[in-house]
């Protein structure tokens, strides 16, 4: 088995780890694998609600709110200005 370490890691935040392998009778290295799955759904998931919920704006306010960051961007001189 090769060891590896892990850079950056705080005393505290080790022995975090080390307590949460001992109370789920776990490898320390299948307890981080759990916890990358876990993040990269939860990522997943909070992606997947935010691109596909239903809409916050009415396509009558998206119109309007285009229509004026169109004018304050032509009042700013801002670039692109005309799209």
């Amino acid at each position: 088995m090769e060891v590896k370490t892990i850079k950056g890691i705080s005393e505290e935040k080790w022995i975090k780890l080390k307590i949460l392998s001992a109370k789920n009778k776990m490898p320390m290295g299948k307890l981080v694998e759990n916890m990358i799955d876990a993040y990269e759904d939860h990522l997943e998931e909070t992606w997947n609600k935010i691109l596909y919920s239903g809409k916050i704006l009415s396509d009558k306010e998206a119109e309007e709110i285009h229509k004026i960051t169109k004018k304050i961007r032509k009042e700013s001189w801002v670039r692109n200005a005309n799209t």
